[in-house]
């Protein structure tokens, strides 16, 4: 088996659900389209200051309606997961890039998360405790049922791995 030092970072090769994209939509929507709503009544309901609510309409939908409608796409694009019998990589942000390699010397826990939006589009999470001061390892927006492959893949891996996860 490679030492972890043998571990390079490279790309991984599995992408996210394509349904991750309609997850972030959603969530990117949260806070935009109700400031931009609440803007849009202010702006019809309040004639005499229809010249303030118009700007800030327009100062809140600009950027809201182009996060929601570029971030998911992006993020879909940037995000990729991959775990082998050596460690667990990932890439992911939208701005921010991050790749990471974490050895499965190195795992100390194995988690699913699943948040309300993730269930109802049937998409899990998987948060691998590595002891690295980087802090944990994150794989978003895979299928609910392969995440749990993934999990039960990486618990009998690592436990069967030599090393103390220190």
């Amino acid at each position: 088996m490679p030492s972890s030092e043998g571990l390079r970072l490279r790309p991984p090769r599995h992408r996210v659900e394509r349904r991750a994209v309609a997850w972030w939509t959603v969530q990117a929507s949260l806070i935009p389209v109700p400031l931009i709503l609440t803007a849009a009544a202010l702006y019809l309901f309040i004639p005499p200051a229809r010249f303030v609510f118009g700007w800030v309409l327009l100062a809140v939908a600009v950027p809201g309606l182009a996060y929601i409608a570029v971030m998911p796409q992006w993020r879909y694009r940037v995000h990729r997961w991959e775990t082998t019998d050596e460690a667990v990589y990932t890439a992911s942000g939208w701005l921010w890039q991050r790749w990471r390699v974490a050895p499965l010397s190195r795992i100390q826990t194995v988690d699913t998360v699943r948040g309300p939006l993730e269930q109802l589009f049937g998409l899990a999470g998987i948060k691998v405790t590595t002891a690295s001061a980087s802090g944990d390892v994150k794989i978003r927006g895979i299928d609910h049922r392969k995440a749990v492959e993934v999990v039960e893949h990486l618990t009998r891996t690592t436990q069967a791995t030599p090393g103390d996860a220190t």
